[in-house]
């Protein structure tokens, strides 16, 4: 008994539907996604792969994330490179440092979506 998993994250927008169609488009998530690999996607809600998930509140000081935004936005992916060329060839601006990255974490790079909420993209490391 207890939580098991995250079961969802709501946020205010100032346009849903452009900010859900701009989440399928470019990183295939929300509801109709599926990224199980098992069955067929439900119009409610994306079905989504287990694995490593980080749940942290940071100082109100962190410098980790923008200083006017309450949350960051951290998505497990893989093949961050072919993701980042997909991105970059849609227009949308990657930050990638050198010093993010770390065998015992993973690499990670930074995208804004177009409300400009911070998307952190993590491919944590193969034995994760």
């Amino acid at each position: 008994m207890g939580v098991v998993g995250m079961g969802g994250l709501f946020f205010r927008a100032k346009d849903p539907d452009g900010l859900n169609s701009w989440y399928r488009e470019q990183l295939g998530i929300g509801a109709g996604c599926d990224s199980s690999g098992k069955g067929d996607p439900s119009e409610w809600f994306w079905k989504v792969r287990g694995g490593p998930m980080v749940f942290a509140p940071f100082q109100h000081s962190t410098d980790y994330f923008p200083a006017d935004k309450q949350y960051m936005i951290n998505l497990r992916v893989e093949e961050i490179d072919a993701l980042i060329a997909k991105l970059e060839a849609a227009g949308i601006a990657v930050e990638t440092r050198a010093e993010w990255d770390a065998p015992e974490t993973g690499r990670f790079a930074r995208i804004h979506d177009p409300e400009g909420n911070p998307i952190e993209l993590w491919e944590p490391p193969a034995d994760a």
